[in-house]
């Protein structure tokens, strides 16, 4: 270790003592379990047609955004949309009247 540096932990001030710490200590006695040691997202990759992609990297330059968040929201405001009209969409007809015809089978 460098001069003047203590590990965080166990406080000692060269490798050989830090070594002799962690070898009586177990570092989940240290892991704070309420709170994650990274923070992450979900990504995932959808194949695009490369013409489309082209016009979406040309809109996102335009607007001076990345095209992940253009696209992210591009498709935020399509469900938005979508959603919006499902809900005033009237009812399904009912689907009494719908009933299969029965077939006929020749007997031999």
């Amino acid at each position: 270790m460098g001069a003047n540096k203590v590990s965080s932990i166990s406080q000692a001030d060269t490798l050989e003592k830090m070594g002799e710490f962690w070898d009586t200590h177990d570092f989940t006695d240290f892991d704070n379990l309420e709170t994650p040691d990274v923070e992450s997202q979900i990504a995932c990759a959808v194949p695009i047609e490369l013409d489309l992609l082209s016009a979406v990297e040309h809109q996102a330059r335009l607007r001076g955004v990345q095209v992940e968040t253009l696209i992210n929201l591009w498709l935020q405001q399509k469900l938005a949309e979508q959603s919006s009209k499902q809900s005033r969409a009237p009812a399904p007809a009912s689907s009494k009247g719908l009933q299969p015809t029965p077939r006929r089978t020749r007997r031999g």
